[in-house]
């Protein structure tokens, strides 16, 4: 448990550190140089994921909870709120009318990512990792939405584009349901009716 913990902390601390100390990034950005900064910053947060994804590993089942949750109702809903995340992570960069009303739409999805993980997972590395995700996420919003001052919503692009956006998330989200005993080791639905 202590190698999940430890990636999640790094994570977020790297993730945080821009946000919450700009001028130390500055001085730290000045005194590298724009390359090292990032390459720096791209090996700790690959460590952090080495980290996570190890740690979870190790950690197995160990410490469950109990059925904390009615598993019949928070599955759907996990599979409901996993949707819109996809969708919110495959807007945060375009121009669209989502991003007219969430300021910060790949967080919002971490958030959403992490809620519906916490609704069907009462084991402690499941608490760890989403739960820490889910904090890191919100602390992110707070502090960028604070950083950054007033919100100026984007200027939309088309409705044709916005839907395709919206139809390439719907299939990212149909393949991670498919590969997610692959990547995890755990069904996110039972798809047995397809074959």
């Amino acid at each position: 448990m202590t190698m999940l913990i430890f990636g999640v902390l790094l994570w977020a601390v790297v993730h945080l550190f821009p946000i919450f100390l700009p001028t130390a990034r500055a001085r730290l950005l000045g005194r590298m140089g724009e390359g090292p900064y990032k390459g720096l910053f791209a090996l700790l947060i690959i460590l952090s994921l080495v980290l996570i994804v190890f740690g979870w590993r190790a950690a197995g089942e160990a410490g469950y909870i109990g059925d904390v949750y009615d598993e019949d109702w928070t599955r759907h809903l996990t599979h409901l709120l996993m949707l819109f995340s996809i969708i919110l992570f495959g807007v945060a960069k375009a121009p669209t009318r989502i991003r007219r009303f969430i300021r910060n739409p790949m967080l919002t999805g971490m958030v959403l990512w992490a809620i519906a993980h916490l609704l069907v997972n009462n084991d402690q590395r499941s608490m760890v990792l989403f739960g820490g995700m889910l904090l890191w996420s919100v602390v992110s919003i707070v502090g960028t939405n604070r950083r950054d001052g007033a919100y100026v919503p984007p200027e939309v692009g088309s409705w044709g584009r916005e839907i395709r956006i919206i139809l390439i998330s719907v299939v990212v989200y149909a393949v991670l349901i498919v590969a997610h005993p692959y990547f995890t080791g755990m069904e996110a639905m039972d798809l047995s009716f397809l074959w």
